[in-house]
């Protein structure tokens, strides 16, 4: 049991738990938004809106005031918790993957020549300056015309989605244009959501009138996270679909996703609202996806090669090794039929997760990915069809924790 072994189950717990607060947050959010919107609101008394419904085999009758009741409830549920357990997990994450790991996943030599250091300075800058701006922004006098505001937000969405993919590698590109995404959503929930309902709460309490414009205040911004949720689970899994984070046009697949997400939420939200059935979205939808699909093989159509970057510090010792050589022609002859720049395996249309061991250079970069994958378990070559044997694993064993010392 080596630290790198260590790291991959650390990353697999947190992931686990990303994905299950994520399913909660995304879950109470989308419910809530459509209870909002398919209110009842001609219904006689200080409630804005009723609804009835029947779930599990009983039966549900829900009430909304617009600023608040009359008076304090006794028991009063606050739906917070899931959104902070899901950035908290999705930062753990984070971290463990790209910031321990800025040498393999997060830098890119080919895009810029980073220092481990300067690569999470700029993750850590970027993802605070983001809501900084955005939160500016909201507070400003644009606040007051949604449309304008939310046409200035996915313009500024585009630049960010560019300049990412000029500091860091394509996947941690798209990663981080999620992250700076979900950052702002949960920043919307904790510093000004809940606090604008506490305000509303304490008013009651102190036997005060509460101010409608703390209830609109959060509600734009309830908003933005709706149209904003599908987008980043796009991007939050884009690692594993490389024709969209490995393609010389991620920047622009990555914005269009956002556009298609606020298609599929405008036909959701209009047939919550009772607003009958806008179909002409799924058209849209489909439309944005053609042209994203056109954009991740367009580099296939073109002859022009790049010319690889060095190999970092921590890639060049992998591919001084004694064993290299070995381990070189092993991968080679078990694993180059499908991760390679041209494959020749029948139902792969490009390397599976993008990774590429068909030059020498390309199996040093990807050192940690072999050593995990067929050195430590059995997971590749898969149903080990090019028959890697316990030898030729131990070899590979051999080679990394002699690198490494069993370090990371």
């Amino acid at each position: 049991m080596d630290a790198t072994i260590l790291l991959h189950w650390a990353e697999f717990a947190v992931r686990w738990l990303h994905v299950i607060t994520a399913i909660a947050w995304i879950g109470s959010s989308f419910y809530f938004i459509a209870l909002d919107l398919g209110l009842n609101r001609n219904i006689p008394g200080p409630a804005d809106g009723e609804e009835w419904q029947v779930h599990g085999g009983g039966f549900y009758h829900i009430q909304k005031y617009m600023v608040a009741p009359a008076a304090m409830p006794e028991h009063l549920t606050w739906f917070k918790w899931e959104s902070y357990a899901t950035w908290l997990s999705g930062a753990a994450l984070l971290i463990l993957l790209y910031w321990v790991g800025a040498e393999l996943y997060l830098i890119d030599w080919n895009v810029m020549e980073l220092q481990p250091w300067q690569a999470i300075l700029i993750s850590a800058g970027s993802l605070t300056l983001g809501w900084v701006a955005y939160d500016l922004l909201c507070k400003s006098k644009l606040g007051d015309n949604p449309t304008l505001l939310m046409l200035l937000l996915f313009g500024i969405i585009v630049v960010l989605a560019w300049g990412y993919t000029q500091v860091f590698s394509g996947r941690a590109a798209l990663l981080h244009l999620g992250a700076l995404t979900a950052t702002i959503m949960t920043a919307n929930v904790a510093m000004i959501i809940i606090p604008n309902q506490k305000i509303v709460v304490a008013d009651l309490k102190a036997g005060r009138t509460p101010d409608p414009k703390y209830g609109k205040i959060a509600k734009l911004r309830s908003t933005h996270n709706n149209y904003l949720t599908l987008p980043v689970i796009f991007l939050m899994l884009s690692n594993h679909y490389p024709l969209a984070f490995a393609s010389e046009w991620n920047w622009l697949i990555a914005s269009l996703v956002f556009l298609m997400g606020v298609t599929i939420r405008h036909f959701f939200n209009t047939m919550h609202a009772r607003g009958g059935h806008k179909w002409w979205t799924w058209g849209a939808t489909a439309a944005i996806f053609a042209v994203i699909v056109w954009l991740s093989v367009l580099p296939l159509m073109q002859d022009e090669m790049t010319e690889e970057a060095a190999l970092t510090p921590r890639q060049d010792r992998f591919a001084a090794h004694a064993l290299f050589p070995e381990v070189s022609g092993l991968v080679h002859a078990n694993c180059a039929s499908c991760h390679a720049s041209e494959v020749y395996m029948a139902g792969l249309a490009a390397a599976p997760k993008g990774v590429m061991l068909d030059t020498d250079r390309r199996i040093a970069v990807h050192a940690r990915e072999i050593y995990l994958q067929a050195g430590v378990t059995h997971a590749m070559p898969p149903g080990n069809f090019a028959f890697l044997t316990d030898e030729d694993r131990a070899l590979i064993r051999r080679w990394y924790r002699e690198v490494t010392g069993g370090a990371l």
